[in-house]
């Protein structure tokens, strides 16, 4: 079992396999994109095959593969196929804005994908065009419909931000009367790439909570899984569930079980820190296992408590200039 030094279980890894992505959501990136990083600085498959490997024997039992868009990236199915090979890996899941994956839901459930993240903040076809920038909501909706015919898990992540999508929260919820999916609001976060004047969360875990118990009084909590980002919920009669994320208020970092890598190879050992060692360059100077084991269970060992310490300490780019294109999610 890998432990950090405040006693919390590590066992979760969210990889990021490009920081590009076919959207240009207003919250994540400016209109004209960012300065997308060169093939030589990002990590190859097999340097992410590589690193996984090594901490899946380390006690690593779920990979989450996030981006960007994942599926931008050539060849991703060879990388998403070869993971899920790995002796001791449980559970191989993927985050998507759904554009291109409809395609691949046959290959995905075939290597043993069983749960999705989709990213979708809005049901309403003009939203979407005015929250992404792009036209292409049909194939988000496409992939989502192909997930479920073919059994896959589909959790629906909707960021929630004032002005933009609020009047969108009833309509989701609704969505898990018919269907089998986990609709889950996410408190905004300050990344969105260029530092624009974020001052805090306006609509927050407890605000969309009382929104949504408004128009289902009997929404239930129901127990979190271990380890849960998500404060979940039931509404009787309903074939999917709920759940809110208190992304920006942090109250779940006492039984956080997740390390991310970036698509530089950047470890962060909380999405607020800053970076604490990248893994690409350690192994392109020729680190060997052993010692690559050693180094990463010393930045395990120094893990902040909480995110609010992590961003404390956040030596650069203390505005968020960051995009959650090049962090991972």
């Amino acid at each position: 079992m890998l432990l950090d030094n405040h006693g919390r279980k590590i066992n979760y890894l969210r990889l990021a396999v490009t920081d590009r992505c076919n959207l240009r959501c207003f919250y994540c990136m400016p209109e004209e994109g960012l300065d997308w990083l060169s093939r030589k600085e990002l990590m190859t498959y097999e340097e992410m095959l590589a690193a996984c490997t090594v901490l899946v024997r380390m006690g690593i039992e779920k990979i989450r593969i996030t981006g960007g868009e994942p599926f931008v990236r050539k060849d991703i199915m060879k990388l998403l196929t070869a993971l899920s090979k790995l002796d001791g890996l449980k559970d191989l899941s993927i985050t998507t804005n759904g554009v291109l994956t409809a395609p691949h839901v046959a290959d995905l459930k075939k290597i043993g994908v069983r749960s999705v993240n989709l990213s979708l903040d809005t049901l309403d076809a003009n939203r979407f065009f005015a929250i992404t920038r792009r036209d292409e909501f049909a194939n988000v909706m496409d992939t989502m419909h192909e997930l479920l015919n073919h059994d896959v898990e589909v959790k629906i992540n909707t960021v929630v931000m004032a002005g933009k999508n609020t009047e969108d929260i009833i309509p989701l919820v609704k969505l898990t009367r018919n269907l089998p999916v986990v609709v889950r609001f996410i408190e905004e976060m300050p990344f969105n790439g260029d530092g624009h004047g974020y001052s805090g969360i306006v609509w927050d875990y407890v605000r969309i909570f009382d929104e949504i118990r408004q128009v289902f009084p009997d929404i239930t909590k129901v127990p979190d899984p271990m380890h849960s980002t998500a404060y979940n919920y039931q509404i009787p009669g309903h074939q999917g569930s709920v759940g809110i994320i208190a992304a920006y208020s942090r109250t779940f970092c006492g039984t956080c079980n997740r390390i991310r890598i970036t698509p530089q190879g950047t470890l962060k050992n909380c999405l607020y820190d800053n970076g604490v060692l990248n893994i690409k360059d350690l192994m392109r100077e020729g680190i060997g296992e052993v010692e690559l084991k050693g180094t990463l269970l010393a930045a395990f060992n120094s893990r902040e408590k909480d995110g609010w310490a992590a961003e404390s300490k956040r030596a650069e780019n203390p505005d968020f200039r960051e995009s959650m294109a090049t962090i991972g999610g």
